[in-house]
């Protein structure tokens, strides 16, 4: 008899994102890495590339949810538990994860008002990099470092957060179970 498969939002247990996940997202021509994953000779550092990976794919998200018409909100009903203590909530998946997703950056930046500033222009207003550095008064360089190292530190976060992680996209809108043996597979649509 098989097990029910219940329905799983954090990440991955450690030893699979440990092997697996930066290289998989890391990128085939990056410098450090050389598409590995990993800083060469720093042990199991991760390397910037998969933050990158990590952000950009949260970010497109956030956008295609921005971009579509506000009249296609649906609500989804959702289980979890097994058994006798088996439970269901509703909720609107995408506006939940757009807000989810301004919200943790707009925290995990406030502590450093120029990134949040570049946050705010460029990620969320969409201003392209003349505009920002006009406002900001910052010549391109410095504005594309702040860019990337936004985009690092909200990649990690993305990864990390607890108890429901931003990344796996598929993960939180729950078009991945794992069963109780720990076997993830696709939800079939």
């Amino acid at each position: 008899m098989a097990a029910c498969p219940i329905w799983r939002k954090s990440p991955e247990p450690a030893y699979e994102w440990e092997r697996v996940a930066p290289f998989i997202l890391a990128n085939p021509k990056c410098a450090h890495c050389m598409g590995t994953g990993r800083f060469r000779g720093r042990g199991k550092q991760v390397c910037y590339c998969v933050w990158y990976s990590i952000f950009r794919a949260c970010f497109n998200k956030w956008l295609c949810i921005q971009r579509e018409p506000r009249t296609l909100s649906t609500v989804s009903l959702d289980r979890f538990g097994e058994g006798r203590s088996r439970c269901f909530t509703y909720g609107r998946k995408r506006e939940e994860y757009s807000a989810d997703f301004v919200l943790v950056s707009r925290r995990t930046l406030f502590d450093n008002p120029l990134r949040s500033a570049i946050f705010e222009l460029h990620f969320l207003g969409g201003a392209g990099w003349r505009e920002c550095c006009r406002a900001l008064r910052m010549d391109r360089g410095s504005f594309y470092h702040e860019v990337y190292r936004i985009e690092v530190q909200l990649g990690k976060v993305f990864r990390t957060l607890r108890p429901y992680a931003l990344h796996p996209v598929e993960e939180y809108f729950g078009l991945r179970r794992v069963d109780s043996a720990g076997k993830a597979f696709r939800k079939e649509l």
